[in-house]
């Protein structure tokens, strides 16, 4: 499960960030990574999403960085044979937390990406596609969301803060800086080709998370939509970075 061709695996680019002081590790598209220390866990995201987890007890968390696979005839529903990708990678994340000692009851969830970066009017939905389909299985295995930032047309970097919980948010400019877009395309392209191993009963009878309504984010301050399933804003912005298209946000 571990080797090239594991559809999830697990982080490897670690360093340290002179910014927050902390141990670093950069998750990349396929990979997650969990910690029971102070550090940051780093990602960027364009239609992929991401899902920071945390034991708000016992302070130990995680993230992933994953995406459905493409498929024209597969509506991604929670039964549907594009969904159990992202099941299986959120069921190692969240076995690997409860290896270490966290309890399900105590998981709580935050929410990124699902941008639309990809070109061509076939991939437009992937990102809606992406950010449904996690808010859903959290919605059905019962992870309260403290917070989510969802859809758009920009990417994020995400800083994921386990030890605190927090997780700063940065909107970049252009989605293929860094070749953002190509390592997505590639990621879909693999996923394509690679069998989801795993699996569980997941979607039972619970109601699915609501729609997804792409909606203007409401001003620092103000509150948003109540809906568990829209982009809510959250009011901590820092200051100003370089490359970005506006205040960081701390969620």
């Amino acid at each position: 499960m571990m080797g090239e061709t594991a559809l999830e695996e697990l982080a490897s680019s670690r360093y340290f960030d002179q910014n927050f002081g902390l141990p670093a590790v950069k998750v990349m598209p396929g990979e997650y990574y969990v910690a029971t220390r102070p550090m940051v866990l780093v990602t960027v995201l364009g239609s992929c999403v991401s899902v920071c987890l945390r034991d708000v007890v016992k302070g130990i968390g995680g993230i992933n960085h994953f995406m459905l696979p493409e498929a024209a005839e597969d509506d991604g529903g929670p039964l549907s044979g594009a969904a159990r990708y992202g099941a299986y990678a959120m069921e190692l994340l969240i076995n690997h937390l409860q290896k270490l000692g966290a309890r399900r009851q105590h998981l709580h969830a935050k929410v990124f990406g699902g941008a639309q970066v990809l070109a061509g009017a076939a991939r437009q939905a992937i990102g809606e596609r992406n950010a449904q389909f996690a808010l859903n299985y959290l919605a059905t295995e019962g992870i309260p969301v403290d917070a989510q930032d969802l859809l758009d047309v920009f990417p994020r970097k995400i800083y994921f803060f386990p030890a605190t919980g927090k997780v700063l948010v940065r909107k970049l400019r252009d989605a293929q800086g860094g070749g953002l877009a190509q390592r997505e395309f590639r990621y879909q392209k693999r996923l394509g080709k690679e069998p989801v191993e795993g699996g569980s009963e997941l979607f039972g009878a619970a109601e699915p998370a609501a729609p997804l309504r792409a909606r203007a984010r409401a001003p620092a301050g103000e509150p948003g939509d109540a809906s568990p399933a829209t982009v809510r804003a959250s009011p901590a912005p820092t200051t100003r970075v370089p490359g970005t298209l506006q205040q960081d946000e701390l969620k």
